[in-house]
């Protein structure tokens, strides 16, 4: 996961203002969750990766049966909302890329979290074997035109996948089952505004310093002279897979 120190530092000072600022990810965390029943609901055995305020977690209480439910975060503070939601969950706190899943699992669903992968290729190697025959791998993250604005003007990026890429990485050892992708763009009153949701988000933690005041203004006053609006461009991606039986 690149930047883990970062990312867990960041997100750890945004979790009681994330729910509220988190709306492209309450939206996709419905839809993933909504498009994983019409496939199937009943998994006996759930793990969810980057599980962080339980958005995700809500969705799948209330869509999926199961019987065990497993929930991991790069921090610990996850737990209190995890457990709120699902009191008798398990959660497993780490780094996703690096922790030990529970064995025979029938559902690995994550909410946003697996742009955050540095190898995609090599998590998905590592978190097939965990996975029972037939057993299904849904998540959303985000493509390359995700954060447009912020690209252009600072040169801060992650490594986005497109949709197409998600996808060969997956297809040797998984049956794609549902996948969409689109683009979203929120409105803010201001350059400042669009940061402070970006803040609240946790994604402050593309940068590797901490932005000083005028950095914040350049940004700001660049923001204005590129767009004629404050805006900030989501490119969502969900991925339903089926691990192929012949596998196991």
């Amino acid at each position: 996961m690149q930047n883990s120190k970062s990312i867990k530092k960041q997100f750890e000072k945004s979790l009681d203002k994330y729910d509220k600022n988190a709306i492209i990810q309450k939206d996709l965390a419905q839809k993933l969750a909504n498009e994983t029943v019409k496939i199937r609901k009943d998994f006996p055995v759930i793990l969810e990766l980057g599980a962080g305020t339980g958005i995700l977690t809500k969705q799948i209480k209330s869509h999926l049966a199961f019987q065990k439910f497993y929930a991991n975060d790069l921090t610990e503070k996850s737990k209190n909302y995890v457990h709120k939601i699902i009191p008798d969950a398990n959660f497993i706190p780490g780094n996703a890329s690096r922790i030990k899943p529970p064995a025979n699992t029938d559902l690995i669903i994550s909410n946003a979290m697996f742009q955050w992968f540095y190898n995609l290729s090599d998590v998905i190697n590592y978190y097939k074997k965990f996975l029972n025959n037939d057993g299904i791998l849904a998540f959303s993250t985000f493509g390359k035109e995700n954060f447009n604005e912020l690209k252009e003007i600072s040169g801060l990026t992650l490594n986005y996948l497109s949709k197409d890429e998600i996808i060969r990485i997956l297809e040797p050892d998984f049956e794609i089952l549902y996948t969409d992708e689109y683009t979203q763009i929120l409105d803010f009153e201001s350059p400042l505004a669009l940061l402070t949701h970006m803040k609240n988000t946790g994604v402050n933690s593309l940068a590797a310093n901490i932005w000083t005041i005028k950095d914040i203004k350049n940004f700001c006053e660049e923001f204005l002279k590129q767009y004629d609006s404050a805006h900030l461009t989501y490119n969502p991606i969900i991925i339903i897979a089926k691990l192929k039986s012949n596998l196991k």
